[in-house]
């Protein structure tokens, strides 16, 4: 066997799967499956959150053999452990580089037996991350005349299986599920499109922003998560929120940057977008380096500005296969329901917020 070379085919496999990751605009797409039970010391019961999504849920970490062991829905379980003083299965089904339609036919439909299960007590999803990264590298690899027809077919693909994923899920779940919840989402390279388009606005000839585009594509797809999961008796974990905004008042309105910015059930589309476009904008952060107080950030965003960061280790997931396995709880109790670094990584706070929404009981 010549190792060498196989060594070099290997390099070469990974690399051409991280590229089309990377970019994602590829249809290329990477299945990252897991299921890590959080096993509490002298406890009997056992009870499973399910997780659908694509490399946000995933864990993604820029391989294609490993994941973050804690993402956000482990996380979660973390934190439903020591609320039900019960083990807790984290199912996350789950696949990198997958748009909407993708997430919802081929994880929510194909692999509904998950969360059909008995002991499934929350089932949680996002998507459309990748429907709008695929959207803003075809807007950006635009020239002559801007074609807009593209950011808004994302929001409408948003938009379509967000009810749709929702609906199944209300039709399929396990009945003895006590929370439904979505994550939406956050803003990666909120800094890096602050430039000018290739391309010219048919109206003025001039180039455009390309931030000023994309935000408000981004908040209208994250009005509609959360006001289709407020109509369908979901909740919505506010991720862009709980990066974009720091964690005290940088304008003076009394308010604390990340609560102001979240989704309110109520707002119209047009008020919500106008809040986040206008009004509050001058709040918002590149999630590189989220303040959590005046003086002190932490970086949210990996080295690739996609993809959260992460603590805890890594689980074997993708090519060579997905993890099922167990391990003790890194925290056993939380105060005032946060663990000591609930707002030092990405996958961290995003956890942190679906617990909010976690039951008292199973």
């Amino acid at each position: 066997m010549n190792i060498p070379f196989r060594g070099t085919a290997l390099r070469w496999l990974a690399a051409a799967v991280l590229l089309s990751l990377g970019t994602q605009a590829s249809a290329n797409t990477l299945n990252q499956n897991v299921s890590w039970t959080i096993d509490r010391a002298g406890t009997t019961a056992n009870y499973r959150i399910v997780a659908y999504g694509d490399s946000i849920y995933a864990g993604y970490n820029g391989s294609v053999s490993n994941a973050a062991r804690y993402a956000a829905p482990t996380v979660d379980g973390e934190y439903l452990s020591a609320r039900w003083n019960a083990d807790i299965e984290t199912v996350r089904r789950t696949k990198s580089g997958a748009v909407a339609s993708d997430v919802y036919q081929n994880k929510i439909v194909a692999e509904r037996s998950w969360m059909q299960a008995a002991s499934t007590r929350v089932v949680t999803f996002e998507m459309c991350g990748n429907d709008g990264l695929q959207a803003r590298t075809a807007f950006k690899g635009q020239s002559g005349t801007c074609n807009y027809g593209v950011l808004d077919t994302a929001v409408n693909n948003c938009k379509t299986y967000v009810a749709a994923a929702m609906d199944y899920i209300n039709a399929n779940a396990s009945p003895n599920v006590r929370l439904k919840v979505i994550a939406n989402l956050y803003y990666p390279g909120y800094a890096a499109d602050n430039v000018q388009s290739s391309c010219r606005d048919a109206a003025t000839g001039a180039t455009v922003n390309l931030r000023d585009r994309f935000l408000p594509v981004l908040a209208r797809m994250n009005f509609w998560m959360c006001e289709y999961a407020r109509q369908k008796g979901f909740q919505c974990a506010d991720s862009f929120a709980e990066y974009m905004g720091a964690d005290y008042d940088t304008n003076g309105d009394g308010r604390v940057d990340a609560v102001a910015l979240r989704y309110v059930p109520g707002d119209t589309e047009s008020a919500y977008v106008t809040r986040i476009t206008s009004t509050l904008r001058p709040t918002l952060r590149d999630a590189n380096t989220k303040f959590v107080t005046s003086t002190s950030s932490f970086d949210y965003i990996q080295s690739d500005d996609t993809h959260p960061t992460f603590t805890g280790g890594t689980v074997s997931a993708g090519l060579w296969g997905g993890t099922t396995s167990s391990g003790a709880p890194r925290y056993t109790s939380f105060t005032g329901g946060k663990s000591p670094i609930w707002n030092q990584f990405g996958h961290e706070r995003m956890g942190w917020s679906l617990s909010t929404y976690n039951p008292a009981t199973p």
